[in-house]
């Protein structure tokens, strides 16, 4: 990265600490003596006409010079690897410049409403003549606030296509070294060898590979805690089948009350379990009539002499209203992740719904936010205006983050589960610019346990931290499932369509950009899962 490009992202930093927005091309209706072309009039001021000492202790942040006498001279139609890249770092000192100018703008005008407001240092005015000259002020700070998002896209999209153009540069000068070192006569592999991997880093790191038909999932991503089912579904006397894996199970309850998973086929005959009944503790085959206890041993075979037979039984552990269990080889983790609502919300729904599509595409949904004004117009997003720049702001190892400019916080919580805390003013509307700001709050988790290649068991939780008496009008959380299933569908026409076309051979990652930062971060640790990495990429966890 160029000297420049840090100097722009100091620029970035430092506005925010001052909290004032940077934005680019606008004109300003003050006048000083120092001025440039192109309609923006205040720049760069620092003399006394200005009103800012040169000593001041930001002056070093506008004494920059400007780039644009020193712009490439091209040569020819088409450009070189280098001459691209000077053109792309140009952009970037364009950018630092013009960021900077605007910083200035702003300040001056700050400046200028407070010499409008102090009575000592102007000349005497009517409140009339006050009102008008603050008016005129106030807009042309709205103005300039209100190209803030604008200036962040340039500067973003400036900053990529430098790394870009910084990346075929060296893959041309590595070619170009590579095809010297092969007509020499005593060549030096390695050292193009390892250059050679490093680009291949980056590029993997640029794009992802999610591509062709759904293959059987690797054992390696059954070693963890996954939550199937809630607690309030799960009745002394009632079974819950579920699909993990590929591999068919059923969930129910022991004498002692806690909860147990075993294979959901009779040994016998291959009898599916759930068909049956549970009598004290024990879940009964419709067929014959074999009774097995939580751990999987038959404990009766009524007609027959009773003999030593169990089915496969997994670790089952309940915590936080779910039923949890380790479908892994290895010996269970000793702690279980905790799924509780933050502290002042109440759970006021939690469906199960079973969804035709693979867990990996759903939770890449989930963790995209950007998509909400186009795809949910009819539902929660109906009405929201289109952003000129959404960003996912995440620390730089980490699988959490928020949403800007929407007041969403959202965590990917291995290995399949998505929390999110939306701000709200009333359902359906949002506000403020953090989830901090905003008064009230919708609490929302999503498991999408991995049933099959092709289908995925979603668990969804609703909390919220206001209208408690919402939970106890008849029929809710029927109309909570009826705008779960809306929203879904508006999702899964798409997501199902992008399942099609992988199945065909297209990659669904072939392009990710700016706000798909946590989705890429999901697909990296499951990457990493496959592979058996010892230290997952943004968590703590090693395998």
């Amino acid at each position: 990265m160029s000297l420049s490009a840090s100097h722009a992202m100091s620029i970035v930093a430092t506005a925010a600490a001052l909290s004032l927005p940077i934005s680019f091309c606008r004109s300003s209706k003050l006048t000083t003596k120092k001025g440039v072309k192109g309609g923006f009039r205040v720049f760069a001021v620092l003399g006394e006409e200005s009103g800012l000492d040169k000593k001041n202790a930001w002056s070093s942040l506008f004494d920059v010079e400007d780039p644009r006498p020193k712009n490439p001279k091209l040569q020819g139609k088409v450009l070189k690897a280098t001459q691209a890249l000077e053109v792309a770092m140009f952009d970037i000192q364009y950018c630092d410049w013009r960021a900077r100018q605007d910083v200035l703008t702003i300040m001056l005008l700050h400046e200028k409403v407070v010499e409008v407001l102090n009575p000592l240092a102007r000349e005497y005015k009517s409140i009339g003549t006050i009102k008008k000259e603050l008016a005129e002020l106030q807009e042309e700070l709205g103005q300039a606030h209100r190209e803030v998002h604008i200036s962040e896209a340039r500067v973003a999209t400036a900053l990529d296509k430098l790394a870009f153009m910084e990346e075929l540069v060296n893959d041309k000068l590595l070619q170009d070294r590579n095809t010297t070192d092969a007509e020499q006569a005593s060549p030096s592999p390695s050292t193009s060898t390892q250059s050679l991997d490093a680009v291949k880093r980056r590029r993997s790191r640029k794009g992802l590979n999610v591509s062709g038909p759904v293959q059987t999932y690797h054992p390696r991503l059954k070693n963890f805690w996954y939550p199937v089912a809630f607690s309030t579904n799960l009745k002394d006397d009632t079974m819950v089948p579920i699909d993990c894996f590929e591999e068919p199970w059923v969930l129910f309850r022991g004498k002692d009350g806690k909860p147990g998973c075993v294979q959901n086929t009779c040994a016998h005959r291959a009898c599916p379990l759930d068909l049956g009944t549970v009598k004290d503790g024990r879940i009964a085959c419709p067929y014959h009539g074999w009774e097995y206890s939580t751990d999987g041993k038959c404990q009766k075979m009524p007609s027959t002499k009773l003999r030593n037979v169990k089915i496969k039984s997994l670790p089952c552990f309940e915590q936080d209203g779910m039923i949890w269990i380790w479908p892994g080889d290895d010996p269970p983790s000793a702690t279980i992740p905790s799924l509780q609502p933050p502290a002042g919300f109440q759970i006021h729904a939690e469906l199960v719904i079973e969804l035709p599509v693979e867990h990996g595409l759903l939770l890449d949904n989930l963790l995209d936010l950007a998509h909400a004004p186009f795809t949910h117009t009819s539902t929660f997003a109906k009405g929201w205006s289109v952003p000129s720049f959404v960003k996912f702001l995440t620390p730089a190892s980490g699988l959490q983050g928020y949403w800007d400019p929407y007041p969403i916080d959202m965590e990917f919580r291995p290995p399949c589960m998505v929390l999110s805390t939306i701000g709200i003013s009333k359902p359906g509307k949002l506000e403020g610019k953090s989830t901090k700001q905003c008064s009230t709050h919708l609490h929302q988790l999503h498991v999408c346990l991995p049933s099959s290649r092709n289908k995925t068991r979603l668990l969804y939780r609703m909390s919220l931290d206001f209208a408690p008496v919402l939970k106890h009008i008849p029929f809710m959380h029927v109309l909570w499932r009826h705008f779960a299933e809306q929203v879904l569908n508006e999702d899964l026409r798409l997501v199902l369509g992008q399942q099609e076309r992988m199945n065909c051979g297209e990659n669904v990652w072939s392009c990710p950009v700016t706000y798909d930062k946590l989705g890429v971060r999901y697909r990296l640790w499951r990457k990493a899962v496959e592979q058996g990495i010892k230290q997952l990429p943004f968590t703590t966890k090693s395998l």
